[in-house]
């Protein structure tokens, strides 16, 4: 039997576990894949801990498999799915978790893999880099605009900043001092976290900021809410929609398609993003590389790598 790595109640770390499942089958929409990676975010613990994302409703089946995005090889498709064929390199979503050597994704949520681009830089594209990218475009800058990034030396934060900077437009990030020479390596004007944010902004950016793209949440949203004079180029993805709204903003609105995808992926390819997989982890260590996020001490993005 196939292995998955999954949690098999709600809580902490306690209630994870490494186990043989079976294989899936692919429903109406689904493709099956032979896992190649898999992408470690925040979100995979706070699931665990009980979080729901917004709009999502239902009763989890446990054991539930960690993972919201992968990378690997098309074994079967569901009915009605066209444009994916057993074998093809794809990357996308995933339905019921990708910390596994088998996994569903959404054909709607899932593109294929170009050549020059690997299994693991690809598996950290669908949740990271496609909502970066979202954001990014949500906001739709002109070239010159000044955009502020908060949590910028995380995996949706650091993407975040290179797509801007892509698309000719600066940026203030802000995150610990620790992360200072990996945010100003990725093209943004580092700003250290912490209480007094909005003044070292406004020394880092007297000429003003023109949007927020938050990622941190909480006070610093908070904070970061009050250098803009029109409320609305703020957007997050690290605060509840009623937060942000309560400020004037929006949640950032996810896309979820294969154009977001083949999008971020041509970024990767001409170079104008990068990844940065910092560590990566076999199956049988997903718990350390779990850990490795949910700690908060992951710079860049986290890989789970399955054997083929």
């Amino acid at each position: 039997m196939p292995k998955a790595y999954v949690f098999t109640r709600y809580g902490g770390p306690e209630t994870e576990t490494l186990t043989d499942v079976e294989r899936p089958g692919p429903g109406p929409g689904q493709l099956l894949v032979a896992v190649r990676a898999a992408g470690v975010n925040p979100v995979d613990w706070k699931l665990r801990g009980g979080y729901r994302r917004p709009g999502e409703s239902g009763e989890r089946v446990f054991p539930a498999v960690f993972g919201s995005e992968a990378a690997g090889v098309v074994v079967a498709a569901g009915e009605g799915v066209t444009g994916f064929d057993v074998g093809d390199e794809v990357f996308g979503n995933t339905v019921d978790g990708g910390y596994a050597e088998y996994a569903l994704l959404r054909a709607d949520a899932s593109a294929h893999k170009p050549a020059g681009l690997s299994f693991t830089d690809a598996a950290t594209l669908p949740v990271a880099a496609a909502t970066a990218y979202d954001g990014v475009r949500q906001l739709d800058l002109p070239e010159g605009a000044t955009l502020l990034v908060t949590g910028a030396g995380g995996g949706v934060g650091a993407a975040a900043v290179q797509i801007a900077r892509a698309f000719g437009v600066r940026v203030v990030g802000v995150a610990s001092e620790g992360k200072k020479g990996f945010v100003e390596s990725l093209g943004a004007v580092h700003v250290p976290s912490g209480p007094g944010l909005a003044e070292r902004v406004r020394a880092a950016a007297p000429g003003g900021i023109d949007a927020v793209y938050d990622l941190v949440g909480d006070r610093t949203l908070a904070e970061a809410a009050t250098l803009l004079t029109d409320r609305t180029r703020l957007v997050t993805a690290g605060a509840p929609p009623e937060t942000v709204a309560e400020l004037g903003g929006s949640r950032v609105a996810r896309a979820r398609t294969a154009a977001v995808l083949e999008a971020v992926a041509d970024l990767v390819l001409r170079g104008a993003l990068n990844p940065h997989v910092t560590r990566t982890f076999p199956l049988d260590r997903a718990e350390e590389a779990l850990r490795t996020v949910e700690d908060g001490h992951a710079r860049g993005k986290i890989v789970i790598e399955v054997s083929a």
